[in-house]
């Protein structure tokens, strides 16, 4: 049951992660008032900011929803 929860969190985490990084890249990038640097500001935040955070939401989401199975006819919960 826990490597079940782990190996979700972790899947979730690294889907999260790219998620993240990649909608808060376009965003950033169109959103941003920065001039001479706005890719890189973008990259960065991305990369350091929003994605770990994504990832950290992706890996406690994963692990909450990875323990969960349909209860088999007949068992008790």
């Amino acid at each position: 049951m826990f490597l079940r929860r782990l190996g979700f969190g972790l899947l979730f985490a690294l889907l999260a992660f790219v998620g993240a990084g990649v909608a808060s890249y376009f965003l950033i990038d169109a959103l941003s008032s920065n001039v001479h640097d706005r890719s890189v500001e973008a990259a960065m935040t991305s990369a350091f900011v929003f994605g770990p955070i994504g990832g950290l939401s992706g890996f406690i989401a994963g692990c909450i929803f990875g323990g969960r199975r349909a209860a088999a006819p007949g068992e008790n919960t």
